[in-house]
């Protein structure tokens, strides 16, 4: 008894034209690609619902990483603007066993001033006040507030080095040093908390019984934040008050951009050409390796996040797809009937959910590079967005879709005929 050929979704094409008796079952591309985008578009809405998941999953991926990249650039470009021009060098004399207690020559400013890429320099250290030695804002009375506030004595270009940015009055300068003025730079939020509110008044600060008139408030420092917490007093005048540091002194450095890591070496033959070992020089840290380090670090954190949207999305994906098997198990009963075969259906269904899980790469991966340019727009930023992140964008909606709709499809595989039409 012959065979007689037939035709079903799927398997058309040759298979017709094939001589009676003589039926491969050979999944055409075409075919196979046709059925899929008919059972895509026959469902519009829960098509849409169903590639929501990998919208929001290759979104928040791409957009993570854009910002990341964003973030670690801005990082990158702060670090040189500031860290990078900035040297600092310590006094180690007294390791080294050698005599004396200050290792910085009283014109250690201006030796160091003198090299080239050097913008300014300056020696400073925190004073060690005895227990009754306060803080006032008058002659008499306790210090206000519980803390007790810290007095630093650096000479004029530590101020400068800082890069302050005065809220009201001026910095003390050189002259100042060379003639060891009682003068006081302090902090606008110490201003405040000692009732300083106008160098009008000619205000002073009392500490211990020695006065200093305040001649200028300090808003912001772009260098040394410890600065704004203190009483800077000038390096001679605290020297003939309260003799030399007890705390190591440190030299505060800073320089033109690119000169920071020849002038670290130039500093301590500068100060002490007999003996540089005295001091220690500390330039800053490769941009290059501080930014792979706060990169890797951000792109480890927010990679698991990215995963666990993902993950959803993937979970979404598979979740509405064995609805949908569950929904067409009549339809599958049929095309089995008709002499499709479990590999059939598994193709079918797995090129529904790779084209679904695609459709939401792609449109994931343009909200997510939407977001990175909209967020560097609103700060003023630079949006960086690296090409193989959202090139891959798309891939990884298509395996996220494949992944998801492998359960589905082996499930709908596995339907008899013969129980699906008795539904």
């Amino acid at each position: 008894m012959r065979r007689l050929p037939f035709s079903l979704p799927g398997l058309r094409g040759r298979a017709a034209s094939r001589p009676a008796g003589v039926v491969r079952h050979r999944l055409a591309v075409r075919d196979l690609v046709s059925e899929a985008l008919a059972g895509v578009l026959q469902r519009p809405a829960r098509s849409v619902l169903t590639s929501l998941g990998t919208v929001l999953g290759v979104g928040t991926f791409v957009a993570i990483l854009g910002l990341t990249a964003t973030a670690s650039s801005q990082i990158d470009e702060r670090f040189n603007a500031l860290s990078a021009t900035e040297v600092t060098v310590d006094d180690v004399s007294r390791e080294q066993g050698a005599l004396g207690t200050v290792g910085f020559p009283a014109d250690a400013d201006q030796r160091v001033e003198r090299l080239n890429g050097v913008r300014d320099a300056g020696v400073y250290w925190s004073v060690d006040l005895a227990p009754e030695e306060q803080v006032r804002s008058a002659p008499v009375g306790p210090d206000r507030g519980n803390s007790r506030i810290q007095v630093v004595a650096a000479s004029s270009g530590v101020l400068r080095a800082a890069h302050p940015t005065l809220a009201q009055g001026r910095l003390y300068d050189p002259w100042h040093d060379r003639t060891e003025q009682r003068v006081a730079v302090v902090g606008a939020g110490l201003a405040a908390r000692l009732g300083i509110t106008t160098l009008e008044t000619a205000p002073a600060v009392f500490i211990g019984d020695e006065a200093f008139s305040v001649v200028g408030i300090v808003d912001d420092v772009e260098r040394q934040a410890d600065l704004l917490l203190s009483v800077v007093v000038p390096r001679s005048t605290a020297q003939r008050i309260w003799g030399a540091p007890k705390n190591a002194p440190k030299m505060l450095v800073s320089t033109r951009l690119g000169a920071a890591p020849q002038v670290a070496a130039e500093v301590p033959l500068s100060l002490d050409p007999a003996h540089p070992e005295h001091f220690r020089s500390v330039p800053p840290p490769d941009p290059r390796a501080l930014r792979a380090g706060v990169g890797g670090d951000l792109n480890q954190l927010f990679l698991v996040l990215a995963a666990i949207c993902l993950f959803i999305g993937t979970l979404g994906i598979a979740n509405t797809t064995l609805v949908a098997v569950l929904e067409r198990t009549g339809e599958i009963g049929l095309r089995r009937a008709l002499g499709a075969r479990g590999r059939h259906i598994t193709a079918q269904f797995l090129t529904e959910s790779g084209a679904l899980g695609t459709l939401g790469g792609l449109v994931g991966a343009s909200l997510g590079i939407l977001t990175v340019v909209g967020v560097a727009l609103a700060r003023d930023w630079t949006p960086v967005i690296h090409p193989q992140v959202a090139v891959a964008a798309p891939g990884i909606g298509l395996l996220t879709g494949l992944l998801a709709g492998l359960y589905p499809a082996w499930r709908a595989s596995r339907v008899q005929p013969v129980e699906a039409l008795r539904r």
